[in-house]
């Protein structure tokens, strides 16, 4: 696991052979992995990491990338558009979500 990435997919790929298997979808109360069919709730998950991508031209193509361990174990992926979680999701969800610029 590197400190940065050049792209989005060069991170996914890294990341993938570390253990960071799970595709992981935010949902109203955590996070969601649909081949799982199973859902976590804020508590129930840490985000150890994050990543930021940003677009070269298009301001609309940044993303983060955050890590992500559930309390039975699983690790896998979020990919999310900055601040595109403010929507129907948790308190909770959120403030795991929330990037703090001391780390």
């Amino acid at each position: 696991m590197k400190n940065s990435y050049s792209s989005l997919s060069v991170a996914i790929e890294d990341l993938q052979k570390h253990g960071y298997t799970e595709d992981f979808n935010l949902i109203g109360e955590g996070v969601e992995s649909k081949s799982l069919k199973k859902q976590w709730k804020a508590g129930e998950l840490d985000v150890v990491k994050f990543y930021r991508f940003e677009g070269m031209t298009d301001p609309g193509d940044n993303t983060i990338l955050y890590l992500i361990e559930t309390n039975d174990g699983r690790k896998g992926l979020l990919v999310d558009a900055y601040g595109a979680y403010q929507g129907e999701i948790s308190p909770e969800m959120i403030k795991k979500l929330t990037i703090h610029h001391d780390e």
